[in-house]
């Protein structure tokens, strides 16, 4: 399981182990602080018995539209991970077949929803979209032109485990109009992967990469996982420079999170291994920082680093405040001012697909204050910096203290967090914004 799921796009500092997805392991907004109390009386019309959902979704024009597919399948559920996914005796009989016929339905009833639009990028994230195989993950695709016009650029991107790869599959996804992978390293120490749970050797990793090279894929990122208990700086090192001599254009790099309810977090409870220190973290942050920029690889995001032109558009659409739908168990989308979020289980969503329903569990709409907070928090978090004039005057005044204070650098009419501010972004957030 790849750790870059399209979980909450409004990220926590460092990264936490997801990075740019939009499904929720919970069934409540994006993200807890930012919880909206909206009205629950609107219904798609979908044909037939329609569940809670709202009636009036329509594209805001002139942005980004990205569509995400969720896979819920792992082979196993590794330590930390709390994402919406499924082993095969916790899937109660649903199956790959049935789940790929569900969302095929899925992109049908989002065409109806949202109309004629061009599809700029496409992600299949997970769980592990590479257990479905090269034809599967073709048939993903093909599912999505059933119902997309995809541009003549559009980037497609799926997440892959190592060990569900190889050069076959590669060449399949890559004939079949893949046009990125990104794939879960974590790390090449083995006793900080055997504290992740993870089922990969060492080196697979960057084997995979050379595969999906040697296949054509010019675009490829590796996960990396950092302030695992009991890893050390120069197990980091070694992962860092393993990426970098894979020769890959794109790093993404998160530290660990101990979530509640994780195989990790009863282990921390129980005292058996420690909780990550932040300033252990901090350090480690630093050092892949150091360590990927001397080489090349440019941070565009707190915890994404990439050779120009390797920046991976699908999750800048997220960042940028673009649109998308997103398909599946669990899958997040949003859509004009409204964000909505998929019931979560592959059997409930298989069932509510075929009795005719809208598989929405809930939404929540957005006005214009919930906006205002939510471009702030993730464009403070890119490179390209947070444009002055989205800020209250007052929110200016703060700003200005916080340049001067070093966090943060006035480039023309953007403000771009320095080193030391990409460290603290999430606290510089919480001072600049009037109310959160």
């Amino acid at each position: 399981m790849p750790p870059s799921h399209q979980r909450n796009t409004a990220q926590r500092l460092g990264g936490g182990h997801a990075g740019h997805s939009a499904t929720n392991s919970g069934s409540g907004s994006n993200r807890a602080r930012f919880v909206l109390t909206v009205s629950r009386t609107y219904r798609w019309d979908t044909g037939g018995v329609s569940s809670s959902a709202p009636t009036d979704v329509r594209l805001t024009p002139g942005t980004a539209f990205g569509i995400y597919v969720h896979v819920p399948f792992c082979a196993t559920r590794c330590g930390y991970c709390d994402f919406n996914t499924y082993t095969a005796g916790e899937l109660g009989g649903a199956t790959p077949q049935g789940w790929l016929t569900a969302v095929g339905a899925e992109l049908a009833m989002a065409a109806g929803v949202v109309g004629e639009v061009m599809v700029d990028t496409v992600f299949v994230g997970g769980g592990t979209p590479s257990l479905l195989g090269g034809d599967g993950l073709a048939a993903v695709l093909d599912a999505v032109r059933a119902n997309f016009a995809l541009a003549a650029d559009a980037e497609v991107t799926t997440e892959a485990n190592p060990e569900s790869t190889s050069p076959e599959f590669f060449e399949r996804i890559r004939t079949a109009g893949y046009t990125r992978v990104s794939l879960g390293m974590q790390s090449v120490a083995p006793g900080v992967l055997k504290i992740l749970d993870r089922t990969h050797s060492p080196g697979r990793a960057t084997q995979a990469a050379t595969e999906a090279q040697a296949a054509g894929f010019e675009h490829l990122n590796l996960d990396l996982i950092y302030g695992t208990p009991g890893e050390t700086d120069d197990d980091l090192r070694r992962s860092v420079d393993a990426a970098l001599s894979a020769g890959v254009d794109h790093v993404s790099a998160y530290a660990l999170v101990v979530e509640d309810g994780t195989a990790l977090a009863r282990r921390v409870d129980r005292g058996e291994i420690a909780r990550p220190d932040d300033d252990v973290l901090a350090h480690r942050y630093e050092l892949l920082d150091t360590r990927l920029s001397a080489a090349g690889l440019s941070w565009y995001e707190v915890s994404n680093w990439s050779r120009p032109g390797g920046e991976c558009r699908h999750n800048l659409g997220y960042w940028n405040g673009g649109q998308w739908w997103g398909a599946g168990p669990g899958a997040h989308s949003f859509v004009g001012d409204i964000r909505w979020w998929n019931v979560k289980h592959p059997n409930t969503f298989a069932e509510r697909i075929r009795l005719g329903q809208a598989p929405t569990a809930d939404f929540e709409r957005l006005d214009d204050h919930d906006r205002h907070i939510e471009d702030v928090l993730l464009r403070i978090r890119l490179h390209s910096g947070l444009p002055t004039a989205m800020l209250t005057q007052s929110e200016r005044r703060r700003a200005a203290v916080a340049v001067t204070d070093g966090l943060l650098t006035d480039v023309g009419d953007h403000l771009v967090l320095t080193g030391r501010g990409r460290l603290l972004a999430d606290a510089l957030v919480r001072d600049l914004l009037d109310d959160l």
